[in-house]
């Protein structure tokens, strides 16, 4: 089964969490897996970019207790035998400075252990750790990675994060690269690397067997949760069964 609840958590600002969250939801899709992608990152509001459509209920309204969180879950449209709903945060300020408060993190948290009962995966799209809804999503994830983007300024930022965690009792497991376009060093803490994904790539890249991307994504995504999701790579013949 391997683990349930995965938080992407970035060191600083930009540095590519939510698409590796939608990336991550999308290749367990293919693997048949059903999963629900959490927004615990509120100022930037990320994942609502996603939605197609009319955005009601948000994640902001489950945390302050004013909707279930199944009016909150927004269906991903996919080609693959499994299913993503996104949970979205979309509000005005006023709203998301009420739900950055320690009650509405815990209703977060128990939102988010619903979902791990309900669907096969939990995927956090969580920023760095600064306020209450992060550290919910931190502490309630099974396994946390830090996402850092290939720069100088994701290296400095990298063991200020992972300090912080340590701090809250929440550790970093992985860590993960993001933005790599092959011509500089590799971060020497990474775990696994992501090659840059424009912001023009089609949504998602995980569920075309094709892509360059896809069997990494893979690779990333069986080592963090520890499954083995039985994808094939025929183009590149990574991950042939």
């Amino acid at each position: 089964m391997g683990v349930s609840t995965l938080a992407f958590v970035g060191c600083t600002g930009g540095a590519g969490t939510t698409r590796l969250a939608v990336e991550t939801a999308a290749t367990l899709a293919r693997g048949g897996e059903r999963v629900a992608v959490v927004d615990a990152a509120f100022a930037t509001q990320g994942l609502a970019t996603y939605v197609e459509g009319r955005i009601d209920a948000d994640a902001t309204a489950v945390a302050l207790g004013d909707a279930p969180v199944d009016e909150a879950l927004y269906e991903l449209g996919l080609d693959a035998d499994g299913r993503v709903a996104l949970c979205p945060a979309h509000a005005p300020f006023e709203r998301l400075a009420r739900a950055k408060s320690s009650e509405s993190a815990q209703t977060l948290e128990t939102a988010v252990d619903e979902l791990a009962d309900r669907f096969d995966r939990v995927v956090l799209d969580v920023p760095p750790v600064a306020a209450n809804q992060a550290v919910a999503a931190v502490t309630t994830a099974e396994t946390r990675a830090l996402v850092v983007p290939e720069s100088e300024r994701g290296s400095d930022a990298l063991p200020r994060q992972q300090g912080r965690l340590r701090d809250i009792g929440a550790p970093a497991d992985a860590v993960v690269a993001t933005g790599i376009d092959g011509d500089g060093p590799a971060l020497s803490d990474a775990d696994h690397t992501v090659p840059h994904i424009g912001s023009d790539a089609p949504i998602p890249l995980a569920t075309d067997p094709d892509t360059a991307v896809a069997p990494i994504l893979a690779s990333m995504t069986e080592d963090l949760l520890g499954v083995d999701l039985g994808l094939t790579f025929e183009e590149s013949g990574l991950f042939s069964r």
